[in-house]
């Protein structure tokens, strides 16, 4: 899994002005910065695949909004929810 940790908005500050993110892998701790349709790709490419959004000492998990183009937003107990934007802006 990992972790977003930064949002870089681009043209509105809704999620689909989402342009890039950083993040951090849970298990290995290596960090990075990935574009919002990298991060799409990586997430629909494979179940094994996920991200989320710390919220204390559990987090929310990310998932894709098939919209054109699709965008990430994080999605807790069956509703969309805006972690994603609470996040430092880079």
């Amino acid at each position: 899994m990992i972790y977003i940790t930064a949002i870089h908005l681009s043209g509105g500050t809704k999620h689909e002005h989402i342009e890039t993110v950083r993040w951090e892998n849970s298990s290995t701790r290596k960090t990075g910065e990935s574009s919002k349709q990298g991060i799409v790709s990586w997430l629909e490419e494979s179940e094994e695949n996920t991200a989320g959004v710390r919220s204390g000492t559990s987090y929310v998990r990310v998932g894709v909004v098939k919209a054109s183009p699709p965008y990430i937003r994080t999605y807790a107990n069956g509703v969309w929810t805006d972690n994603l934007l609470a996040l430092p802006r880079f």
